[in-house]
């Protein structure tokens, strides 16, 4: 069945950079893939969304510091994240939208602090 994966999570002072990547088992028909996060007692909130045309929308509050990317014939989704502020830090979950269902990561945690 069809699993999703995070990684790249960790560590990192403010301003800094990270990249997360998220790779999807299988072939999936989707529509889009997507970052999510959520931190501790907080919703979860869409971060960056892509579709299967590279159309992108961000959180207004990563719009210009983050980017995110789909290569490898759409099984894998990337986020590069630049300028990282402290209220980036959250628990970011992959995200992969298909015709049927929504298929969900577990997720990699990102803690930005000095």
């Amino acid at each position: 069945q069809v699993q999703l994966v995070e990684s790249g999570g960790g560590l990192v002072q403010p301003g800094g950079s990270l990249r997360l990547s998220c790779t999807v088992s299988g072939t999936i028909f989707g529509i889009y893939m997507a970052w999510y996060r959520q931190a501790p007692g907080k919703q979860r909130e869409l971060v960056a969304r892509i579709t299967t045309g590279s159309t992108t929308i961000y959180l207004d509050s990563v719009k210009g510091r983050f980017t995110i990317s789909r290569d490898n014939a759409k099984n894998t989704v990337s986020l590069q994240m630049n300028s990282l502020k402290p209220e980036d830090t959250a628990v970011y979950y992959c995200d992969a939208k298909t015709t049927v269902m929504h298929y969900w990561g577990k997720g990699t945690l990102v803690t930005v602090s000095s």
